[in-house]
């Protein structure tokens, strides 16, 4: 049985039972993303934090004789660290990181800037191309790139033999930048996309304040629009940087290929051989968390640098701080001294009474 009561500031009358349902309804509404959610994200990370701390003895060869489990502490996050092809994908991944994600940053604002000029034409239509190679899964487009890559299939290679150059793009020392081109390739549309839905949340009210300054295209670009699409430039660099700990598919498929290319060459694909290719779960998920955590450090480290206020600012505040200091120090000076006053004129006053008591006595 539902009561209905009347609103005071607006006069209409409210039922308790409707109220109850709406605040019921967002959770309803909710309801399949969030068992989604906690089925495929939730679950499998409280299971691989789990498993990593648990190691599988077998008895026999193959296991024949008895598969058994136990709880191994940081055993595996320790053998993890110690191997040192793993270790040394890290630092391939970082180097990866610290080339490819700046080059393909600044090619998508490049790209969204032009776009959102005044005298692109067509942009509809080179948004879609741009885009295009998002839409081509990461295997596929490995392998077309490799057929680009291999000497004797690849007219590029043909070309520049034509031309009396000798390139080796699986070689050690060229294979991953190799990699790094098929990642700009397939995410630099994805990215700029980002860039252009910031571009086009700018007021217009702002290009027609700076064109009646003089402001120039590249002024405007330089001086206004790339201060406003910061935001979208963080996020597309801080999903650049998980995405470069999370290589895994281009490599995989290049070292069919390519021989410089083992099976810890990235970090995820470490963490595949060892689970799949030696069933060594426990130390594959140590990997796995080593590599969430990797991510997360180099996310924060990033967001805390770009979130730093103005050097101004900064001047500014450590001179209020120095300030206050002063304030409190000064203030707690003159307390001290008005407690030295208060205590001699104390002291004075019961010596004034004690002599005044023995003059009575007298």
């Amino acid at each position: 049985m539902s009561t209905t009561t009347r609103d005071r500031t607006t006069g209409f009358r409210t039922s308790t039972k409707a109220t109850s349902a709406q605040k019921r309804a967002p959770w309803i509404l909710l309801a399949p993303f969030l068992a989604l959610f906690v089925l495929t994200f939730v679950i499998p990370i409280i299971s691989a934090l789990f498993q990593s701390f648990t190691t599988v003895d077998r008895e026999g060869l193959f296991g024949e004789d008895g598969v058994t489990g136990r709880f191994a502490g940081f055993d595996n996050y320790a053998i993890a660290l110690q191997d040192s092809g793993f270790v040394a994908s890290i630092g391939r991944m970082l180097l990866f990181g610290i080339v490819q994600v700046p080059v393909m940053i600044i090619a998508c604002t490049i790209l969204a800037l032009l776009l959102e000029s005044a005298s692109a034409r067509w942009p509809a239509f080179f948004r879609a191309v741009y885009f295009m190679p998002y839409g081509v899964p990461g295997v596929i487009a490995t392998i077309l790139w490799s057929f680009l890559y291999v000497p004797g299939l690849s007219p590029i290679v043909a070309l520049l033999q034509s031309m009396g150059l000798q390139p080796d793009f699986l070689g050690a020392n060229s294979v991953l930048w190799s990699i790094a081109n098929i990642v700009t390739w397939t995410y630099t549309g994805y990215n700029m996309l980002i860039i252009v839905a910031q571009l086009k949340s700018i007021p217009g009210e702002v290009y027609e304040a700076a064109k009646m300054d003089g402001a120039g295209p590249f002024q405007v670009a330089w001086r206004i629009q790339i201060p406003l699409i910061a935001p979208a430039l963080v996020l597309t660099t801080v999903f650049s940087i998980i995405g470069t700990l999370q290589l895994f598919a281009e490599p995989q498929i290049l070292s069919t290929v390519a021989p410089a290319i083992d099976t810890e060459y990235t970090p995820n694909y470490a963490a595949y051989t060892n689970a799949f290719a030696f069933n060594e779960y426990g130390v594959a998920s140590a990997q796995a968390v080593i590599i969430a955590l990797a991510a997360f450090v180099l996310s924060f480290v990033f967001l805390a640098l770009t979130n730093r206020p103005p050097k101004d600012e900064r001047d500014r505040r450590k001179r209020a701080k120095r300030d206050g200091l002063e304030a409190r120090r000064a203030l707690q000076g003159r307390a001290s001294a008005r407690l030295v006053v208060t205590t001699q004129a104390d002291h004075g006053l019961q010596s004034g009474r004690v002599a005044t008591t023995e003059g009575t006595d007298r």
